[in-house]
């Protein structure tokens, strides 16, 4: 396994491009690749991942399976966190999912996105130290007219070296 932080390459930290992070995000999580979720947006506040309209994506009622809301807003989280910290990119070597809660609001039908944000104290006192750190993170869910779908907070934890 590689240190978080080598697959993304070289990172500027006054000029993060952030288009970079979303490609390399975009292919960093199998499971996302096979679900067809896609990153369309990494910024220093959040993330942005669709979910395509697909049959295989729905459960027995007809609506977008949990598993693949649950996926998508657990990858924005995750790629919000790549955003806030790109400037200190190059010292983390991990950020793993510990805990998680959700709170599903409405069926989700169609296209949905998830966006995704962490919290900037949390990164920055991981930035600003090293070893293991929690970072608190949030994803909403909304169908294509902005509804409100699912609510989510995660409990990452990242290491940060020396």
């Amino acid at each position: 396994m590689s240190d978080f932080a080598s697959l993304y390459g070289p990172v500027d930290p006054a000029a993060p491009d952030f288009e970079h992070l979303r490609r390399v995000s975009a292919g960093m999580v199998p499971f996302g690749n096979h679900t067809g979720v896609e990153i369309t947006e990494i910024s220093a506040e959040r993330a942005v991942v669709e979910i395509p309209e697909e049959s295989h994506l729905r459960n027995h009622l007809g609506t977008v399976h949990a598993g693949a809301l649950f996926t998508a807003a657990d990858i924005a989280g995750a790629a919000a966190f790549v955003g806030a910290a790109a400037h200190g990119l190059a010292r983390v070597k991990m950020l793993v999912l510990r805990d998680s809660r959700v709170s599903f609001r409405k069926p989700a039908v169609g296209r949905v996105r998830a966006i995704g944000t962490v919290d900037p104290r949390d990164v920055a006192k991981a930035l600003a130290g090293s070893g293991r750190f929690d970072v608190d993170g949030r994803a909403t869910i909304h169908d294509e007219s902005g509804l409100l779908l699912a609510k989510l907070s995660f409990d990452y934890v990242c290491e940060v070296a020396a």
